[in-house]
Formats: structure tokens, sequence, C-alpha cells
């Protein structure tokens, strides 16, 4: 398996680079707060950006999993990050929030040197990540603290969870994982409001891509569903599709394979966007 896994990043030395474990905070803050940028060899001509957020239900998952999509991005002509952000239980999802926002502002700044183009920064999360793809786009304190306006283009929520944690906790039967969603969003059903995506709904302007497994949690299909619905409604850019015969985790690992159609589904949204 090594020297399979060898094999592939050699070949990918070849057609693109990678700059890993860039502090995008204080180098002192620890790993997780490091990002890596995957990126074609020619610089010299801007490209747009995405930028992965993880799932791990806010309490585990890294960016070092994910190498494979930032290689195939490159691949197809865009400039790649994947970041870590702190996790639960030692923070909730202010922290996890605002470390994304940092990792965004970075990216604003630095991506040109990587043959970004800093005024087409797309963000994508799975899971957990994109509740918080979704939350630091809707709700304006993330971005404020850092200074800078939302530097977002679009959002691709590849089965997004937690677009409305209210309702969630509110209403699912209470469960191990819900303890553990409590430690992220606390017992305040405040807090879940604040940390819901669809609190600050009116305030969404940038395109949407939700992307649904068609054999994921129901939550997913009916919050996803609904966030589509009223985007809709308000004639706000938005696309919606679900895909076939995907359950929760297939509808990211799938993606390790290049020619996967989502690949092209994404990459027509940023073109369009």
């Amino acid at each position: 398996m090594l020297v399979y896994l060898a094999g592939i990043l050699s070949s990918f030395s070849a057609a693109g680079l990678c700059h890993r474990d860039i502090a995008y905070l204080n180098p002192a803050s620890g790993t997780r707060n490091l990002l890596d940028v995957y990126y074609p060899p020619d610089i010299e001509n801007p490209k747009d950006v995405l930028v992965f957020i993880h799932g791990g239900s806010w309490n585990s998952g890294k960016k070092d999993a994910y190498w494979w999509l930032g290689r195939n991005f490159a691949s197809k002509n865009v400039v790649a990050i994947t970041i870590n952000y702190r996790l639960a239980p030692d923070y909730q999802f202010q922290q996890m929030a605002a470390d994304c926002a940092s990792a965004l502002k970075w990216v604003k700044h630095h991506i040109a040197e990587y043959g970004g183009n800093a005024d087409r920064i797309f963000v994508m999360g799975h899971s957990a990540g994109g509740h918080l793809a979704a939350l630091i786009n809707a709700d304006p304190r993330f971005f404020e603290q850092q200074e800078l306006l939302n530097p977002i283009r679009g959002v691709i929520l590849n089965d997004g969870f937690g677009l409305d944690m209210h309702e969630y906790l509110l209403q699912a039967p209470m469960n191990k994982q819900t303890q553990s969603f409590l430690k992220t969003f606390s017992a305040n059903p405040e807090y879940w409001k604040k940390g819901s995506p669809f609190t600050y709904f009116d305030r969404i302007r940038h395109p949407f891509l939700i992307l649904v497994g068609e054999k994921t949690y129901p939550a997913i299909k009916i919050q996803s569903k609904r966030f589509f619905e009223m985007l809709s409604a308000q004639n706000r850019p938005v696309q919606y599709q679900v895909i076939s015969r995907k359950k929760h985790v297939g509808m990211i690992s799938q993606m390790i394979f290049a020619n996967n159609e989502l690949y092209k589904t994404i990459l027509d949204f940023m073109q369009a966007n």
C-alpha cells in the first residue's frame, strides 16, 4: 500500500505541486491551524480556487486524509486548499468557524502566489464541513472578526449536515452522537440557533451548489431540500442535485477517483459563477 501511494504522489508531483502544513494563524497554534495548497505548475495565469472543509461530526477529521481531493482538483486546473480547524470537545462551533474564516483570510491574501485568483474563491464542505462553509458565508461576524469582506464566490455543500441545528437537536432522538453534538453546540437552544446557517438565511447572496446522496441521512435530505426551496423562492442562485445510490460517506469518498462525475458538476458550477 505504501509503495502504491508513493507512486501516486510521485505521478502527481509531475503534474502538479503541493505546499503542505502552512500555518494560517500563529505558527505556535499547533497542527489544527494548518492548511495544504495543491496547484498546477503554471502559476502565471490566475485560476479558480477551491477551499475544502472536512467533515467528522465536528470532533474528528484532518486535511491530510483528503490529499487526493487536492491532487484531483489541481489536475483539473484549480488551485485547491485543504484545511484543519480546531475540534470538539475542546472547542465549539464558534472557534471552528473562526478558524475557517482565518484560513479564508490567508487564502485571500496569499493564493496569488500559487496561481490562484483571489477574486474567485469557492468553498466546499462535506458533512460538518458543509455546515461550517454555509455558516461563515451566512453569518457576517466571522469575516468581520477578520476585518475582511466575505471573499466567498460560491458554496458547494457535499451532503452538508447541520444547516438547522436548532431543529435537529429539538427533534432528533437522543443518542451518543447527539451528546457529542452538544459538546459542539452546548445545551443552550439559543446557541443552537446561533450555530445554524438557516438563522442567517436573509443574509445569503452567494451562489450555492447543493449535492445530496440518495441514501444519506434523513435530516440531511430534509434540511438540504428546504434550504434549496427557500433559496429558489427568493430567486437566489442555487443548484440542487441528488446523487443516486450514494450514502453519506460515499458522497465524498467517490471523489477519490478523478473521473468521478461530481468533479464536472462542481467545475461547471464554478465556471458559471
